[in-house]
């Protein structure tokens, strides 16, 4: 449940198990805003419990801060521990753009595994 008002780094990272140095590499990012009180102290808006909860879930799919910092305005909501998407116009070529580096990632890895295995046979051969 969002609260109705602005909250500190302390209670957002009690809310959502992020440390208040990965929230505040998150406002540096662009991820996430904060104001300032007049004591210095940033007060985090209604929505940021949801929106670090969004970023943790897509930097567990492996986007960067970047990407998310494209994605995030086309998130809605998060059902069944999975961001829920608006389909922006330069999401789908987002990640598919991720996905494809990750198939070449893949590729290189398959056939870096085939040479090790390969050396190995031939070991085991003599």
């Amino acid at each position: 449940m969002e609260r109705s008002t602005p909250m500190l780094i302390g209670e957002l990272s009690r809310r959502t198990g992020v440390t208040p140095r990965l929230l505040r590499y998150y406002e540096s990012q662009g991820l996430l805003t904060a104001t300032r009180a007049p004591n210095g102290y940033r007060r985090y808006p209604d929505g940021s419990e949801l929106t670090v909860r969004k970023i943790r879930i897509l930097l567990d799919a492996g986007l960067t801060t970047e990407d998310i910092k494209n994605v995030l305005p086309c998130t809605r909501e998060i059902r069944d521990n999975e961001t829920v998407f608006d389909w922006c116009d330069s999401l789908r070529t987002l990640l598919d753009q991720e996905l494809a580096a990750m198939d070449n990632q893949l590729g290189s890895l398959q056939r870096t595994r085939d040479t090790l295995a390969g050396y190995l046979n031939q070991a085991e051969h003599r």
